[in-house]
């Protein structure tokens, strides 16, 4: 399971925390000894993309950890001060130089063990000119019969990669909502 109680020291005065419920709560929370701030810890956000070219998808490989060496969708952390899909576009590029149009939430899964939620955007690619950065080994398109099913580093990158072959050949493509737990 997920370690919450991460905050030993308050992010306001440096002051050691303690967990405790605070009134008008119902979960322990980081509370500051000194100055008695409140601190919540909640899941982060991963965004990113399901690039598409012809029949195949881009997928890139992992010049870090964790799972360094697997292959995966481009997709990282959003930051502060930009949409879910900024940044989905924004880490498409960081780690596969590609350039992409979206076309719209595609999977979102709340993966609780590790408190994230993952956000995949499908998104058309724009051409096949591909400048990994320091993040991504390669990256490389694949037809559905060539993707390294076995060497994916992440359940959601998997059931986001099946969803789509599903509904390519159904020819409808809809929002996958799941959570992993």
């Amino acid at each position: 399971m997920f370690q919450y109680r991460s905050i030993k020291h308050c992010k306001a005065c440096g002051s050691p925390t303690t967990y405790k419920v605070p009134a008008d709560d119902s979960l322990e929370r980081a509370t500051c000894t000194a100055c008695l701030t409140i601190h919540y810890e909640n899941p982060l956000n991963v965004v990113g993309t399901l690039p598409i070219w012809e029949d195949k998808v881009l997928l890139c490989r992992r010049n870090i950890e964790p799972r360094y060496g697997k292959w995966t969708l481009p997709a990282g952390f959003m930051e502060l001060d930009e949409t879910t899909e900024e940044g989905a576009v924004r880490e498409t590029t960081e780690e596969a130089g590609a350039r992409v149009e979206l076309q719209g939430l595609y999977t979102l899964m709340n993966v609780v063990s590790v408190g994230q939620v993952h956000f995949f955007y499908r998104a058309r690619l724009l051409d096949t000119d591909f400048a990994p950065g320091p993040e991504t080994i390669e990256a490389q398109l694949f037809a559905e019969h060539e993707v390294p099913w076995d060497e994916l580093a992440f359940r959601t990158v998997r059931q986001t990669l099946e969803h789509f072959f599903a509904d390519r050949r159904r020819g409808q493509y809809g929002l996958l909502c799941a959570d992993i737990r």
